[in-house]
């Protein structure tokens, strides 16, 4: 199996039990070795006192790109380490996207970083997650070509 074939395949088993995502309305946009875009639109649940989007909820949008780009090997992939920096508010309506980009990966380690942004293009937060494969497979017994 291709690269991008083997990515789309892990992408499509991981969301058919993801429902943490699936319950906060996020879409899965695209996903290709390495890389993965997500969506979701801000809701009223989602706002915090000042009624700006909750932190917590950016940080779920950039956790799931980061996850979905991570596992797109075929090996079973867990975050290390990860951190955010807030740079913009987001608020009820908003459109965010979080794109995440592989750097590097080395044997069982990697560093992917984030970018959430807004529909108008403003960055919303910046993430950057240090992942750690696992034993096992998303897809048993499938190999990239």
């Amino acid at each position: 199996m291709d690269g991008a074939a083997l990515a789309r395949a892990c992408a499509e088993a991981m969301w058919a039990d993801d429902s943490a995502s699936k319950h906060l309305g996020m879409q899965l946009i695209s996903v290709e070795p390495g890389r993965a875009v997500l969506a979701m639109t801000v809701d009223g649940r989602m706002v915090n006192g000042h009624n700006i989007c909750h932190g917590g909820f950016i940080f779920l949008l950039a956790d799931s790109a980061f996850a979905y780009a991570c596992n797109t090997y075929n090996r079973r992939t867990v975050a290390q380490h990860c951190g955010i920096t807030f740079l913009n508010p987001a608020r009820i309506g908003d459109r965010l996207t979080a794109r995440a980009v592989e750097r590097q990966r080395i044997g069982r380690s990697g560093i992917f970083d984030i970018t959430v942004s807004r529909a108008d293009g403003l960055p919303v937060a910046e993430f950057r997650g240090h992942s750690r494969a696992i034993e096992g497979e998303l897809i048993p017994g499938v190999k990239a070509d």
